[in-house]
């Protein structure tokens, strides 16, 4: 079953949308550090060889992806705890002080992507653009994506927070979350399903909404650190047109890919959009 979509208060005005894990009122006096995060398990540490590359089953490795993006969540769940995101403080700002709480508390070393943070009219835009700073306004909204590294495995993740009470922000914050655990559905409900077809799905949930789709592909692939990437074929790379291969097939090396599939929304009126991602689980959220 798959969770609905629920807004919390933080910091007095700042509300975050997430289905996974479970979202709770949280004062920074709740707060403790994940001490797992430098502990790996043993089914997270089996699915590396000592060299830290894959090893293992398909089931180990999924097994430790699962894990590195539960503990990239305790980031997300630190910053709300002490209210980062909140009127009056630029991207930069925030995104340094996640930074800090990331290496400093929760044992983060490296990140595998940019850290990005971006909000208002920033939020527009795709991954590839690097926009001028934004200071977030009373009603406003951002979204955080971070792509940790946890020994050795990637997560990826994305969250939108609104500040303030525009009901159209807080629209489609809840729309980026509903669209994703939808597509998610589908794709747990299509054994065969390609990238493309993945693709097309998203697209159709978005118009259908109301909204415009920010970015060129849905998602992209996900693993080891480096994650292996499907030679001469750079579309097999990203959940968009073009790619026909089984999402649930093997790549170069005869092991099962997996993939991160992200929403971004964009406002009819171009003035701010909505992001979201995570990872593409054989599981219900």
């Amino acid at each position: 079953m798959f969770a609905t979509t629920e807004s919390v208060e933080l910091a007095r005005t700042c509300t975050v949308l997430q289905h996974d894990p479970p979202l709770e009122r949280r004062t920074s006096a709740d707060f403790r550090p994940v001490a797992t995060c430098s502990q790996p398990s043993a089914r997270y540490r089996r699915g590396m060889s000592d060299e830290g590359q894959t090893a293992g089953t398909d089931d180990d490795r999924l097994a430790a992806l699962r894990e590195a993006e539960a503990k990239a969540f305790a980031i997300f769940d630190a910053v709300e705890s002490r209210g980062v995101i909140r009127a009056g403080r630029s991207e930069r700002e925030m995104s340094d002080e996640i930074r800090d709480i990331a290496k400093g508390e929760l044992g983060t070393r490296r990140f595998w992507h940019k850290r990005i943070l971006r909000g208002g009219p920033n939020t527009v835009h795709p991954y590839s653009v690097n926009p001028p700073e934004h200071v977030l306004g009373e009603n406003d909204i951002c979204f955080v994506d971070l792509g940790p590294v946890f020994a050795e495995w990637e997560a990826d993740i994305g969250r939108t927070y609104v500040v303030g009470d525009d009901p159209e922000m807080h629209a489609i914050a809840e729309a980026a979350e509903r669209i994703w655990v939808e597509s998610h559905s589908a794709f747990l409900a299509a054994p065969g399903m390609t990238g493309a077809e993945l693709f097309a799905d998203v697209r159709a949930r978005i118009a259908e909404a109301g909204y415009e789709h920010a970015e060129k592909h849905v998602g992209h692939l996900i693993g080891s650190f480096p994650h292996a990437r499907i030679p001469d074929d750079a579309k097999a790379n990203y959940l968009a047109p073009g790619n026909d291969r089984p999402l649930r097939g093997a790549g170069p090396d005869g092991r099962r890919l997996f993939w991160i599939l992200e929403v971004h929304l964009r406002h009819r009126s171009g003035a701010y959009g909505a992001f979201v991602e995570r990872l593409l689980d054989d599981r219900g959220r």
